[in-house]
This record gives C-alpha cells, sequence and structure tokens, in this order.
C-alpha cells in the first residue's frame, strides 16, 4: 500500500453484464474509502470466424467494445464520471488481460458471471482464472439482490 497517495489502483473487469456493473460500484465503493483509484479494463479480440471481414474493415468489433464500455460506465455512475475512475479498452482476450492488469494493483474486481455461454455455472470462466493466477487479491461480486438494510455486497443483512 503507498501511504502517500492511498491504497493505489483497484483493477475491475467490465463486459457489460449485471454481474461487471455491481463489480465496478463495488469498486468504486472501496476507492473512494481507500483513496484508490480504478481502472475499468473492457477487452476486446477478433474470433478466427470474423479475422477477414475485421482486416476489410466491415465488422467494427473494437467500436462495439467501447460502446458496451460507455454504457457500463453511465449504468453504474450515470453521466458523471468520478474523477478516479479511468475506463480502458484493451484488445485480447479478457482472461490474459486481466492477469496482466492485476500485476501491481491493489485488487482485481470481477463479477460472478459475466456474459459466457454456461449459466449453470457458479463461476465464469475469467473469475474462475482470476482467481486462481490474479497476482492481487481478487474481489468477485455477485449480483443477487442484498437482504433488506444490507449494502449491496454485504451479505450479513442488517446490524
Amino acid at each position: 500500500m503507498n501511504t502517500d497517495t492511498g491504497m493505489g489502483r483497484i483493477v475491475v473487469g467490465v463486459d457489460g453484464s449485471a454481474a461487471s456493473v455491481e463489480a465496478l460500484t463495488a469498486a468504486a465503493r472501496i476507492a473512494g474509502a481507500t483513496g484508490a483509484r480504478v481502472d475499468a479494463v473492457a477487452c476486446w479480440s477478433v474470433p478466427t470466424a470474423l479475422a477477414v471481414a475485421y482486416a476489410l474493415g466491415t465488422v467494427k468489433l473494437e467500436d462495439g467494445a467501447r460502446k458496451v464500455l460507455d454504457e457500463t460506465m453511465r449504468q453504474a455512475f450515470g453521466e458523471r464520471l468520478p474523477e478516479n475512475v479511468s475506463a480502458l479498452l484493451v484488445k485480447g482476450h479478457p482472461r490474459q488481460v486481466l492477469l496482466e492488469a492485476s500485476e501491481g494493483a491493489e485488487m482485481l474486481v470481477v463479477g460472478r458471471r459475466g456474459r459466457g455461454g454456461f449459466p449453470g455455472l457458479l463461476l465464469g470462466s475469467v473469475s474462475q482464472a482470476c482467481i486462481a493466477h490474479a497476482r492481487c487479491p481478487v474481489l468477485v461480486t455477485s449480483q443477487e439482490a442484498p437482504p433488506d438494510g444490507a449494502a449491496p455486497g454485504d451479505s450479513r443483512g442488517p446490524r
């Protein structure tokens, strides 16, 4: 922890899902309490099936990913982005990008499940990879509604 500037950097994986909105708001709450900054990281890549169309400029994958990132930021914060929050769009697979971003971070925050294709699983593959391989502590948020009187992310309920 850097005692001169606060906690440091919190990295958040963002994919446009409700879980990533919750992860982003949880990271912002922690950052507000600790003086950290938040890097909201969204990823994009070129699927093999679209490589030719992408190379010809007929598929705008980065533009779509930017729209998802911008919309997630709006859902979490409204029209006014906090000064300590940055939105980063990175080309690459989410697992690899987030693991690399965890280097030097104080914390990595991810949603329990994102936009993956296996809804019956408790954790998504990106969340599992982050838990297993991140180079900093990992907070996995759940998008389930908290008990009455509890703050989001607080499973203990009213006190």
